[in-house]
């Protein structure tokens, strides 16, 4: 992460003890390495949260595409209603065209 190096840490080993004393180091270390500890926890709960929330938000945004497709569903499969009005003044539909009328779509026309 600081890209440190052993010969780094040797040195600010050896400054930390010119520093604190050989007596107070132990402790100094162990008050670094929790510090370092909290950071390293906190940093990792905070990645953890953020990865949470982007599950969540595609987890949304893949909701909504179902929803959406499936209310496109429904309105493809529902059959038109026809209008209350409308339906008893239709003409009925013929059940099969006329004897005469499929005779003469039978036949080529004459050339001449």
């Amino acid at each position: 992460m600081f890209d440190i190096g052993f010969s780094e840490l040797v040195m600010i080993a050896l400054v930390a003890l010119i520093v604190i004393g050989p007596e107070r180091l132990p402790k100094a270390a162990r008050v670094a390495g929790m510090w370092v500890g909290r950071a390293r926890r906190s940093l990792a709960s905070v990645k953890q949260e953020i990865d949470r929330e982007l599950k969540a938000d595609e987890l949304n945004e893949i909701l909504k595409r179902q929803t959406h497709i499936e209310s496109l569903e429904t309105i493809f499969e529902e059959p038109p209603k026809p209008a209350a009005g409308l339906a008893p003044n239709l003409p009925p539909a013929p059940a099969s065209p006329s004897p005469a009328k499929s005779d003469a779509l039978r036949e080529p026309p004459p050339r001449g």
